[in-house]
């Protein structure tokens, strides 16, 4: 199996979402010996530093260090330096070592690579590897998914349709899955399309789910009331999700107060999970609770390894605007353009600070 290419298709925000998925397909082993700088690379890319990743990859292509598992980890590199152009050659080239026997890293390697073309907005290509991924693996469900994700991008509804539903009718009961496809259905201007995955989840299952699982489709079916009754009884049991949840419930029904204070009962039995924290940050902002809103943001930006980075350094620099800290913000936004060079939020709040 090979990498595809076709047309030039348009990138979107439920792409960007529908992306975060692929962290499930991260295997940063299993690809056969690996020299030593080879590994000392593979090390910083379970580090998250992508730079000095790439420098220990520079080096073992000088001695001479080669091969598939090479060059799909100097892909990953690029994919982490946002650089996806240069992404998709290393893919290409890793997919190169194949020798016409189909193996888990050829499948792993498709996905990166459709991946990198889907986040340089060629979405035509990023199907065609889907599809060939399918021609394969018809009930492979990731492939699917991502699939009907493209096809959104490209503006092909009913094909989407077509693949969510096989998605579905695969494993009803996944309700993390559904509400994936609520959310780049709601995205694309579906929202009520995707409501009625969720009422039809909720007509057949409704009596097995458990308080959680209600509590959240009924956030997403907007009956927030329903919503914040079913999760009080689940946030015990439900840890850092419920919490999440129950409190963007009532932050929806414009009751920061009480959100926030379902931040804080959490973080004062548990302050490992960043999201919390970024929350927290979020609900003080709203409340106009600026310092308090920083400092929830730099609580969370001090847990090692924590997935809402991004969110965390952009909603810093943010809430230093709001304190009238333009300089500050400006430095921040700077650094984390660096970083995050594709976010044109960030570009265009950058822009408007430079002419403060």
């Amino acid at each position: 199996m090979t990498g595809y290419k076709g047309k030039r298709g348009r990138l979107s925000r439920g792409i960007r979402t529908a992306l975060a998925l692929l962290g499930c397909l991260v295997f940063l082993g299993g690809c056969g010996k690996a020299g030593e700088n080879t590994a000392l690379g593979m090390e910083a890319l379970k580090a998250l530093d992508y730079q000095k990743a790439i420098e220990y990859f520079d080096l073992a292509r000088a001695a001479g260090e080669n091969g598939k598992n090479l060059a799909r980890a100097e892909g990953i590199a690029y994919m982490g330096l946002t650089q996806y152009s240069q992404a998709a050659e290393f893919f290409l080239e890793a997919l190169e070592y194949s020798d016409g026997w189909i193996e888990d890293v050829d499948y792993d390697i498709n996905f990166y690579l459709a991946a990198a073309y889907t986040k340089e907005g060629k979405l035509s290509e990023a199907e065609e590897i889907y599809n060939a991924i399918l021609d394969l693996q018809p009930a492979n469900e990731d492939a699917l998914f991502l699939r009907g994700n493209a096809r959104m991008g490209l503006d092909h509804y009913e094909g989407a349709k077509e693949d969510f539903d096989k998605v579905i009718a695969m494993d009803g009961k996944n309700f993390d899955r559904l509400i994936q496809i609520y959310e780049v259905m709601h995205s694309y201007g579906y929202k009520e399309m995707g409501q009625v995955y969720l009422r039809a989840a909720m007509d057949d299952s409704g009596e097995q789910m458990s308080a959680y699982d209600k509590g959240r489709m009924y956030f997403y079916l907007e009956e927030y009331q329903s919503a914040y009754l079913a999760l009080e009884a689940a946030k015990d049991q439900g840890g850092a999700e419920a919490s999440l949840y129950l409190g963007k419930s009532y932050e929806a029904t414009g009751d920061y107060n009480y959100a926030a204070s379902v931040y804080n009962n959490y973080l004062a039995k548990d302050t490992s999970d960043a999201r919390i924290y970024n929350q927290l940050g979020l609900c003080e902002m709203a409340r106009g609770n600026y310092t308090a809103a920083l400092a929830a943001f730099q609580a969370g930006m001090q847990i090692e390894g924590n997935d809402v980075m991004q969110s965390l350094l952009f909603n810093e620099a943010v809430t230093y605007e709001y304190l009238h800290d333009y300089r500050q913000a400006q430095v921040l936004l700077e650094s984390y353009l660096k970083t995050y060079p594709d976010d044109q939020v960030a570009r265009r709040e950058y822009d408007f600070l430079s002419t403060r």
